[in-house]
């Protein structure tokens, strides 16, 4: 599973990355659908058993 575990992480992290930098800028469109991936992208991790740095 090392790919997939890692593919999983990076999608995380990147979703991650993109949520903080569309609060950043004020941009409430962009903040909605980063939190959006990184809700699915954590929900995928969670149901194959991969962790994440910062859980959840």
């Amino acid at each position: 599973m090392g790919g997939f575990a890692e593919a999983a992480r990076e999608r995380v992290s990147r979703a991650r990355a993109a949520l903080e930098a569309a609060q950043e800028a004020g941009d409430a469109y962009e903040a909605a659908a980063a939190s959006d991936e990184l809700e699915d992208a954590l929900r995928v991790a969670r149901e194959h058993g991969v962790a994440v740095e910062g859980g959840q």
